[in-house]
């Protein structure tokens, strides 16, 4: 009978969860996907290209996803066995409140296992991957993009000219740059040849002039300057020619893997600010899979409570209680990054907090007592009357 009875349980968490994490990452997508369409339409880029970015943005959305539908799905069918009263007849068969929690723990395990490993390997993976993408695509978009005898201002602050372009396209013949990124005065830079060099590691695509001149004026008019080189190099920022999107090729500490940021963490002369983001980066690797349990030890007494409108209200409580998580997370993190408490007690205050929370309200409901003490109850029957 509790074989029946657990998988029961699972199936009614497993539907809401699969829907809810659906609507949810489809939710946090809808925002990126606009702007990729952007880059479709207006820039020239794959459709192919534009689903392979969605692919591996797809993890970073998961690890949030993922504990969130928990919370909320566990509330929900747990809301609507209670609103039937299945929970009463459970109960009277002899089963207890640890008996029933079973398939919760279960699926809160699930949860936490699925949201370890994709935020210890298929977040770092997915990032670097997009990051690289990101970069590829914006080469080529320079590349291709420039085409001879025609101005070109797909570079933030650059408006390109070249004469004559070669079928193999290796260089760029008589090239007439207007540059306006310097004080926002033009200066005028003339060479007879140039070339667009990448660079994977430093993630920048280089623009290197041969045998020209660099030709500047002020405001008024009034002073003219000429400087001759052989070469030089400008460096092309490439936000104008994606919309923007180069920001996500930066790698920062919450784009490493775990190995990484230990390491980054062990650098010597690292700023007080900088070692304490790296710490609490490395302890939400461990907090953020950990919410899963958290959440499933609070949903289950929670979504016992029995109420008029069983999906509905575990919904809203669902919503709340994830509200508050985050608020004290950021809380949290916050105090530990001005060094009021410890980096690590920072990354992990959410966590204990609603635990502590959790594991009180589940001891209280196993006891078959009320959630909020009698005292508590009368005070505020009392303050309600006045």
């Amino acid at each position: 009978m509790h074989t029946v009875i657990n998988r029961y349980i699972l199936k009614e968490i497993s539907l809401s969860f699969f829907m809810i994490i659906f609507i949810l990452t489809f939710s946090l997508l809808m925002g990126r996907i606009l702007q990729l369409m952007d880059l479709m339409i207006n820039k020239g880029i794959l459709l192919s290209d534009i689903a392979r970015i969605v692919f591996y943005l797809m993890p970073s959305m998961l690890i949030i996803t993922i504990p969130v539908s928990l919370l909320i799905s566990i509330l929900m069918g747990l809301g609507r066995l209670s609103v039937d009263n299945e929970l009463i007849v459970m109960k009277s068969s002899g089963l207890s409140l640890y008996q029933l929690m079973t398939p919760i723990a279960l699926a809160s395990l699930c949860a936490f296992f699925i949201t370890a490993i994709t935020g210890f390997f298929l977040v770092p993976y997915g990032n670097l991957a997009a990051r690289n993408l990101l970069f590829d695509m914006a080469k080529q978009k320079a590349s291709i993009g420039i085409k001879e005898r025609v101005f070109n201002d797909d570079f933030a602050g650059l408006v390109l000219y070249a004469e004559e372009i070669p079928s193999h396209g290796d260089y760029m013949n008589n090239v007439f740059i207007c540059d306006t990124r310097i004080l926002k005065e033009p200066t005028t830079i003339i060479a007879h040849k140039g070339y667009l060099i990448s660079s994977p590691d430093s993630m920048q695509v280089t623009l290197r002039l041969k045998d020209g001149s660099i030709h500047t004026a002020d405001k008024d008019l009034t002073t003219y300057k000429k400087i001759d080189f052989s070469s030089y190099d400008i460096n092309l920022d490439l936000s104008a020619s994606l919309g923007g999107t180069n920001k996500a090729i930066t790698k920062d500490s919450r784009e490493m893997s775990l190995p990484e940021l230990i390491k980054k963490s062990r650098t010597l002369g690292l700023k007080k600010a900088v070692l304490k983001d790296f710490i609490i980066e490395i302890h939400k690797k461990f907090t953020i899979p950990f919410a899963c349990i958290v959440f499933g030890i609070i949903g289950i007494p929670l979504g016992m409570v029995k109420h008029r409108s069983g999906k509905s209200r575990g919904f809203v409580t669902g919503i709340l209680i994830i509200m508050i998580y985050y608020v004290i997370q950021l809380g949290g993190e916050a105090l530990g990054e001005t060094g009021m408490i410890s980096p690590a007690l920072g990354a992990w205050t959410a966590n204990v907090i609603l635990g502590i929370i959790g594991i009180y309200l589940l001891i209280v409901t196993a006891k078959e007592q009320p959630l909020v003490p009698a005292s508590i109850r009368h005070i505020m029957r009392r303050r309600t009357q006045q």
